[in-house]
């Protein structure tokens, strides 16, 4: 397969980056996995790694009122976004959006109550990503992040392409419970996101945002195959979401 090439990337970005997220996830999954994190203190230092926009950062803001939030993502125009979001909801005094590596965060080992990533930590690899985790977080500070995983053996082609390309050691949510166990965590409990989770903050926004480019681009071609090519992710969803899901997983640092 070719590699993208630049005009990919710019009509990627320009559907991606003005979703209110960057892929599955909502407020009352946020709120449950936090709800698994019993022993959190009062004001707790937070990191969310690999924020996007910002859409699960500005939800962890509201969900912990007290709590103290680093935002990193790699992306700029991602980050100045947030920047702004935070600065229009008077959050600056206790919510930092920081451009930055995931795989070296900026952060004091040790220093972290909740690290908090969803749908990112794929970007590392997983056992990596455990590593950077674990090292920002105090001893018995929560991890809660969401992984990608198989449902349902024998995924249509289509899905297995969609998976190949950007997860391809993607396995199943019984898969990921060693991995933990290895990485000096103990698993709290998990939980398969629920399909409108997908939607609600995701796809509907990604669709309307993609036939909004194609009145912008009608006529030409090579840009309406690209969008095409984008907006079947949320199609190979609608068909077949029985084969795979997003697991949330909460997880607490030995």
């Amino acid at each position: 397969m070719n590699e993208p090439d630049g005009r990919f990337w710019a009509l990627f970005f320009a559907v991606f980056d003005s979703l209110p997220r960057q892929g599955p996830g909502n407020r009352a999954s946020a709120a449950r996995a936090l709800a698994l994190c019993r022993d959190l203190p009062g004001s707790p230092a937070i990191v969310d790694l690999g924020c996007g926009v910002g859409g699960p950062t500005l939800q962890l803001a509201e969900l912990v009122p007290d709590g103290s939030i680093v935002a990193l993502d790699r992306h700029a125009p991602s980050i100045e976004r947030l920047r702004s979001a935070i600065a229009a909801r008077g959050l600056d005094h206790r919510v930092r959006a920081v451009v930055g590596d995931m795989a070296r965060p900026e952060v004091p080992s040790g220093s972290v109550d909740l690290v908090w990533s969803e749908g990112a930590l794929y970007n590392l690899g997983l056992r990596e990503a455990l590593r950077v985790c674990r090292d920002l977080l105090r001893l018995g500070g929560y991890l809660a992040f969401t992984e990608a995983v198989w449902r349902k053996a024998d995924p249509p082609p289509e899905v297995r392409a969609i998976f190949d390309e950007d997860c391809p050691d993607m396995g199943w949510a019984a898969d990921v419970v060693p991995l933990l166990r290895d990485g000096g965590f103990e698993l709290v409990g998990h939980f398969t996101l629920p399909d409108e989770a997908w939607w609600g903050d995701f796809y509907t926004p990604m669709e309307a945002r993609i036939a909004e480019l194609r009145g912008d681009h009608a006529g030409d071609h090579e840009a309406l195959a690209i969008l095409d090519e984008l907006a079947a992710e949320p199609e190979a969803h609608r068909r077949h979401a029985a084969y795979y899901g997003y697991e949330f997983f909460v997880a607490r640092r030995n």
